[in-house]
């Protein structure tokens, strides 16, 4: 039988937790970045982002970032922009849902930005314009039939 000649196992490779959950300071946008809302996400360390200025654009997820930060759809993201390709850009900060809000409150983010918190609160806010799904009878109106 070969004798075990690595350092570890999987745990070894999957790390520590970075207790992300602790507060950071909130990053703003420089030049040659743009705050994006995640559409969908494509596999291979990409994404299909809107930027807030307008455009659509392809991401990719740096390496620092890939299997460490998990990116889902709708996440707000700081890409960095490229000089020579418009439509692509990279992933260089994933914003925690709070840090999203504060944006949003400081006016980086456009007020009609939906920030949604997984698929359940999104579409609590599309329900409530629709109004009441029952109908409501007067007794005369009952009467006539």
């Amino acid at each position: 039988m070969p004798k075990n000649k690595g350092k570890g196992g999987k745990n070894r490779k999957r790390g520590k937790n970075e207790a992300d959950d602790e507060k950071r300071e909130l990053i703003f946008k420089e030049d040659g970045q743009e705050y994006a809302q995640v559409l969908r996400m494509l596999g291979n360390g990409r994404c299909e982002a809107m930027c807030i200025d307008g455009t659509k654009r392809l991401c990719h997820i740096r390496g620092k970032m890939h299997k460490k930060v998990w990116i889902a759809a709708g996440d707000i993201i700081l890409v960095g922009l490229r000089d020579y390709q418009d439509d692509k850009a990279d992933v260089i900060l994933k914003y925690m849902p709070d840090e999203a809000r504060l944006l949003k409150a400081y006016g980086e983010l456009p007020e009609n930005t939906r920030l949604n918190e997984g698929i359940a609160g999104g579409l609590d806010e599309e329900d409530d314009g629709a109004g009441d799904d029952y109908i409501e009878f007067e007794d005369e109106d009952i009467d006539k039939i």
